[in-house]
């Protein structure tokens, strides 16, 4: 007996030990499936928003949708979901993590599949602003999950995976929205949800832990910031995708938007600095590293949407490409980052993640101004090295920026966070997309009046270009000498619009390279996190 009494202690603290590292390994498993889970969730949820841009004009066209009131098929994605990702992280305490995550799961899935049914506009944009309201909760909720449930020393790999929803999916959207509407039909970019989206839906349900409900936090809500954030955003949204289109100030309903935005966001600032429980702590933003990383953020949101929004019109009304040739374009913008995304966390260790920062938004300038000087000859060949030096710089700046401004962020102020370093990011988008369309507008028109007055029909070359063109109409079938001359003129006319199309599409680029010049001046004000690994939420 006595010899048992002795031995029996060896073995209960060895099988402690294996069961400890056992629950640990499988916490650990877990951990990961739920971020891996939420990524391709938020992944699908950005790429949706491109994928649809791809074939807007087919979607249009066969729900009887005109170009104007099409557009809405887009807007009304985009409201709901800049308006639900401030509202993400509250809405996440009331309901818990899990619930609220596979609920706006599963509903993105459905609607996904129901806008493939609609049948007319109205329906489509009711069921586009469901589906935006439901993948507007998956992006935030994804990088909430990484800053708070992964260790500082991981949190740079979870980012690293974030960054394929939030740059990758931007830029292979096109292509996978070009390959289906040309070789499938446009309903099969609603029907693409489904297979990763129940692969998400699994992991989800399998690593989430089950929590209770609090909704008595419904009653002690933030309802006026609430309420006026969600006005603000919601028309300032509607402002930016409409306001061009609508000659912006000319337009009567433009005008009452822009106020309605302006004196609701205005309220919703005073109101979140003054209440004792804020929906969002605004307060955040005076912390050096996440004010200058919200600003860079939205610059890169700028130029990250901007860019993906003036390719496709180029390569379409310039070099006559389809959506699917366009697709191939753009899709070298986005499979270089495949390879590098998963090597910038051991970069990150090994390098200032301020000086990959810099590098990477240095990098996805010049790919910009490497596009200034284009001319009619300028297509896909010409635009294959600017894409790649593209994908590098957004592959090395995003993870690291990411990191360095959620560093030292506290679990309670992560939902705050995150929706912030979100929305300011899509809602850079939006404005970039705006400035983008009018300035290409306004320097069409500049650079056209210029040539205009250049080529006079009183120039000996004029004269001697509209000859050579009557000629050629005669050779080619047209008998009469002044319906040849017509047409000479209409096609110089032509030239001369194409000439300053494609000068005022150059003027584009030098606009987002400066926007890009302007984030890399701001994560210069960077300060160095305390971890090198690229630090994380405390």
């Amino acid at each position: 007996m006595a010899t048992l009494q002795t031995a029996s202690p060896t073995f209960p603290p060895q099988a402690a030990r294996a069961a400890t590292a056992d629950t640990q390994s499988g916490s650990s498993v877990k951990m990961w499936i739920a971020v891996i889970g939420s990524t391709l969730g938020a992944f699908m949820a950005v790429l949706n928003i491109q994928i649809v841009n791809a074939s807007l004009a087919d979607i249009q066209g066969a729900i009887g949708a005109g170009t104007d009131d099409g557009g809405w098929i887009s807007t009304s994605y985009l409201i709901a979901e800049i308006v639900v990702i401030p509202l993400s992280g509250w809405l996440a305490r009331v309901f818990s993590v899990r619930t609220y995550l596979l609920a706006n799961a599963i509903l993105f899935l459905i609607f996904s599949v129901a806008c493939a049914f609609a049948a007319n506009l109205q329906q489509m944009i009711v069921l586009r602003a469901i589906q935006g309201s439901s993948g507007g909760v998956l992006i935030p909720m994804a990088f909430t999950i990484i800053i708070t449930l992964l260790p500082k020393a991981k949190q740079s790999i979870g980012l690293a995976l974030f960054a394929l929803s939030a740059t990758f999916a931007p830029a292979i959207g096109p292509t996978i929205g070009g390959y289906l509407t040309e070789n499938w039909g446009w309903q099969y970019i609603f029907y693409v949800n489904l297979v990763p989206g129940a692969l998400m839906v699994g992991m989800l349900w399998f690593s989430l832990d089950r929590a209770p409900m609090n909704l008595g936090l419904l009653a002690k809500g933030d309802w006026p910031g609430i309420i006026t954030m969600a006005i603000g955003l919601a028309s300032l949204q509607t402002v930016l995708e409409e306001g061009n289109k609508d000659d912006w100030f000319g337009s009567p309903f433009i005008v009452r938007l822009s106020v309605i935005a302006a004196v609701s966001l205005t309220l919703f600032l005073v109101i979140e600095l003054r209440a004792a429980h804020p929906l969002l702590n605004l307060r955040l933003l005076v912390r050096r590293n996440f004010g200058f990383g919200i600003l860079a953020n939205f610059l890169l949101g700028i130029a990250l949407y901007g860019s993906v929004f003036i390719l496709p019109i180029y390569l379409t009304r310039i070099q006559g490409y389809n959506s699917e040739q366009i697709g191939m374009v753009l899709a070298w913008t986005g499979l270089p980052q495949l390879l590098l995304i998963p090597l910038v966390p051991r970069l990150m260790k090994r390098i200032d993640i301020r000086i990959m920062i810099v590098v990477g938004f240095g990098l996805f300038a010049a790919s910009n101004f490497m596009n200034i000087y284009m001319t009619g000859n300028y297509a896909s060949d010409q635009l294959f090295w600017p894409n790649i030096v593209r994908a590098i710089g957004q592959a090395l700046c995003f993870t690291p920026l990411s990191a360095i401004a959620t560093s030292g962020i506290e679990k309670e102020n992560a939902g705050s966070a995150s929706a912030l370093f979100n929305m300011m990011r899509n809602l850079g988008g939006a404005v970039g997309i705006a400035i983008l369309q009018t300035f290409l507008t306004k320097r069409e028109q500049f650079h056209s009046n210029i040539l205009t007055n250049s080529v006079s029909t009183f120039a000996e070359a004029t004269r001697t270009r509209i000859a050579q063109l009557t000629t050629y109409f005669i050779n080619h079938g047209v008998s009469d000498q002044a319906t040849a001359t017509h047409k000479a003129i209409v096609a110089v006319s032509l030239q001369v619009r194409k000439q300053a199309n494609i000068m005022a599409f150059s003027d584009t680029f030098y606009l987002l390279g400066a926007a890009l010049v302007v984030a890399l001046i701001a994560s210069l004000l960077l300060k160095k996190p305390g971890h090198v690994d690229g630090g994380g939420a405390h």
